[in-house]
């Protein structure tokens, strides 16, 4: 904070900048009434950068003023800096709110989308109110933000709600200070709009919809979902496809169109009392599911029985050991769900991204009918239009604190504080789960959740995405960042935009580097001393051209060093392999030197010409790079006992077998243990083998262990290696400080057992909380690496 001197006298006139989250979280009211209750006239406006305020009247009340705005602000406010400077006296005779001034670098920030608020869900409910049951009902504290914003300074006609012009009584509203409608830009009521419609497929004409208007468009949408029926319904970021989840039937026909596998489906809950019969659900859950951001939280499972309560279809997570849930946060969810006091409507709805599987999800009325006409039976969608697209959040707690899955809404697009400056850069992220970040200075905005981009539509909208949050930030890339991965999608855009914007060369960031560089920036670390990094996932280009993703990195910023890895295995077709678990559980056999002997279960799962096939194809090596991947290894065990031995979505067999650990039951100790080999002559990284682990999985499976038995065992083995490894390498190489990163550690029970196993031993120990340790958080360990480029990671053309 910066101060100049003040003019003598007994009136001051102060100018205050403030900078932060302060445009569409009702501060601009909140400075007023504040000035005002002080006697204080003069005015404040929002500009690009901020919200600047002017005060004057007695030193003291301007003092006063200034001491209380950040700590008294609104809510959903988040001031991040406040600029002084005393100016000379004009004389006002009162405090206004001027227009809002064009022009210069955005420097505000843009709040998220926020839940609907209890006053405004007290209107939403009472008879008397003239809101009473209307879907758009939002005021400074709730509702839609960054998914409308066209531009800044943030105000009506920078919104999609500009096509709304403000009927008298809303009028009224936004102009009166006492108001809690005061410049609430999104303001809206039944007589402006916007207005729900509810479509339904036409009977004899392909690919076309009718309007239902003779009735209640959610009356109507709750009887078609009492039917059995799958409705895309449009939200704030954009269409989901719901269905009863309680209806067997409705879910199958869902996950049939959707072609979607076994892959668990969201739930929406009317209320946490909802789905207390089904999961386990501490205080911090509570909150986190009934917070402003209400994303989806993952919540352990309670065995089958306990109290009575709607329960969902089997179909609805087959296999896995969480319920994704989530509670309503617009007041469209509320009426579709049921307000207080209503018996009627469903009490559990699926709520699934409204896309074909491997798409991004739709936004546009248009494409809805379009995109979804072969999934859904109708559409409850309205006129006003989604400028950004933006998916459902996805969190689970760890250990009592936040794990993020999915950085989405809710959570978009606050940027991150960095412990280093960086220079203006976009980094581009990997092309799995992708998303992007910008930098400048010690900020950084991750972008919501993108998706995979082997898909066309998935690449225009990562294109646009990053045009629009280039609009609403400061940040003019000079450095573009991206993974070394040759045939990555996402980097071959970063060298083709950089040279179009004459940029020059792309940074090309080692994968797993970059994760754990996402780990030291979320932690505030400088990079002044490196960390130890477990970085584990499914598959991250490697140096040596291999396939890495089992790997222990020394690292900071600027470089890193391999210190020790899973022993590399062939990974028998690609992506085949991925999709077929058994066959990396062969592979990892045939590299044990294990027979494939009819009795265990990966082989029996492995038809008999393919079984021939991949014999000749490991013998001779084709098709085989090599692969140090933990999430493979994860893989090939969850076939070998008997648990998942086809994958239909992204770690499946992961998460099988962690359900299977789960279930296990207590007072079993035992562990596997890998060996750890060193290096020819002590020089060169650990290599990491599971030949012990998998023969003790093969003794066990014959001498009738349980298969939960045995996928706890593999966890405390993977745990028992991440602190084996790491006290080798503290002893030798002198750092105490662990991140825990990538993927595999999405898994909370090896998450929980690796860090307590080295909390132990009095090593620090980082894990993920603020953005995804797979591949949603990449881009901002890119980010940081590209700042100190030069080391592994540096600049290529």
């Amino acid at each position: 904070m910066s101060v100049t001197g003040a003019p003598g006298g007994t009136t001051l006139r102060r100018r205050v900048t403030v900078r932060g989250v302060v445009q569409g979280v009702g501060f601009r009211p909140y400075v007023h009434a504040l000035a005002t209750s002080l006697g204080l006239t003069g005015h404040v406006t929002n500009t690009p950068d901020g919200v600047v305020v002017e005060v004057e009247g007695g030193p003291g009340a301007v003092d006063r003023f200034c001491a209380r705005l950040a700590p008294d602000a609104p809510p959903l406010a988040r001031v991040d800096g406040v600029d002084h400077q005393d100016v000379p006296v004009t004389g006002d005779g009162a405090f206004t709110i001027l227009a809002s001034r064009a022009g210069g670098r955005a420097g505000a920030l843009i709040p998220p989308d926020t839940a609907t608020c209890a006053a405004c869900l007290d209107e939403l409910a009472d008879p008397a109110d003239r809101r009473h049951r209307h879907p758009f009902v939002n005021c400074t504290h709730c509702g839609p933000r960054f998914t409308i914003v066209t531009g800044l300074p943030y105000d009506r006609a920078h919104t999609t709600m500009a096509g709304f012009p403000l009927c008298p009584r809303c009028a009224r509203e936004y102009a009166d200070p006492a108001d809690r409608r005061f410049h609430a830009q999104p303001v809206a009521c039944p007589d402006c709009g916007p207005r729900l419609r509810l479509l339904v497929r036409h009977p004899r004409a392909a690919g076309a919809a009718e309007e239902i208007t003779d009735a209640d468009p959610v009356a109507g949408a709750r009887r078609l979902l009492a039917r059995g029926a799958v409705l895309a319904v449009k939200g704030l970021g954009g269409y989901h496809l719901a269905c009863d989840a309680t209806d067997p039937a409705a879910v199958a026909l869902l996950r049939r169109r959707k072609a979607r596998g076994d892959k668990p489906f969201a739930l929406m809950a009317r209320s946490a009392d909802d789905i207390g019969h089904l999961v386990s659900l501490t205080a911090a859950e509570r909150e986190l599911l009934g917070g402003a951001a209400r994303p989806i939280v993952l919540l352990r499972r309670h065995a089958i029985g306990g109290a009575a309560g709607p329960r969902p279809a089997e179909q609805v997570a087959p296999g896995s050991p969480d319920l994704g849930v989530m509670l309503p946060y617009t007041p469209l969810h509320h009426l579709l769900l049921g307000l207080p006091g209503d018996p009627d409507g469903p009490r559990l709805l699926v709520m699934t991204s409204g896309n074909v599987s491997g798409e991004p999800i739709v936004t546009d009325d248009g494409e809805a009918l379009e995109r979804l006409a072969h999934l859904a039976d109708a559409w409850l969608t309205h006129d006003r239009p989604i400028r950004v697209p933006c998916d459902d959040s996805v969190v689970r707690l760890c250990d009592g604190k936040p794990l993020v899955v999915r950085r989405a809404r809710g959570y978009a697009p606050l940027p991150l504080d960095l412990p280093v400056p960086v220079r203006p850069a976009l980094a581009v992220g990997g092309d799995l789960k992708n998303a992007f970040c910008l930098g400048e200075g010690r900020r950084a905005w991750l972008s919501a959740h993108i998706g995979d981009m082997d898909d066309l539509a998935t690449q225009r909208a990562f294109a646009r995405a990053v045009a629009q949050l280039e609009a609403i930030t400061p940040v003019r890339p000079g450095l573009f960042a991206a993974d070394r991965h040759p045939g990555y999608r996402s980097a071959r855009w970063a060298v083709r935009t950089a040279a179009g914007r004459g940029v020059g060369g792309v940074v090309r960031v080692q994968h797993h580097h970059a994760h754990i560089a996402a780990a030291m920036a979320e932690h505030g670390l400088d990079g002044t001393r490196p960390v130890l990094g477990a970085a584990f996932d499914g598959t991250g280009h490697g140096d040596d051209g291999a396939v890495w993703g089992g790997e222990f990195l020394l690292a900071d910023y600027a470089g890193f060093r391999r210190l020790g890895h899973l022993a590399y295995v062939p990974l028998p077709g690609g992506d085949a392999a991925v999709r077929r678990p058994y066959r990396m559980a062969l592979a990892h056999l045939r590299a044990a030197g294990l027979d494939w002997s009819p009795d265990l279960p990966c082989v029996t799962a492995c038809p008999a010409t393919e079984l021939t096939v991949l014999s000749r194809q490991l013998a001779r090596g084709i098709n085989c790079v090599p692969t140090s991947s933990m999430g493979r290894l994860f893989d090939a065990v969850s076939s070998l006992a008997g648990v998942c031995h086809r994958a239909g979505y992204e770690a499946q067999a992961a998460v099988e077998l962690e359900a299977a650990a789960l279930s296990a039951p207590g007072g079993d100790g035992t562990a596997y243990a890998f060996a750890v080999r060193e290096a020819a002559a002590g020089e060169g990284p650990l290599r990491a083998d599971p030949a012990p682990v998998l023969a003790a999985v093969v003794d066990d499976l014959r001498a009738g262990v349980p298969t939960a038995s045995i996928a706890a065992r593999f966890h405390r083995a993977v745990a028992g290696l991440v602190h084996r490894v790491c006290l080798l390498i503290r002893d030798r190489h002198g750092v105490d400080t662990v991140a825990l990163t990538g993927g595999v550690f999405l898994n909370s029970l090896l998450s929980s057992a690796c860090a307590a196993a080295l909390a132990a031993d009095g090593l620090t120990v980082l894990r993920h909380h603020l953005v995804p340790p797979g591949d949603g958080g990449l881009a901002l360990g890119q980010l940081m690496v590209a700042a100190r480029a030069g080391g592994p990671g540096g600049p290529t053309p």
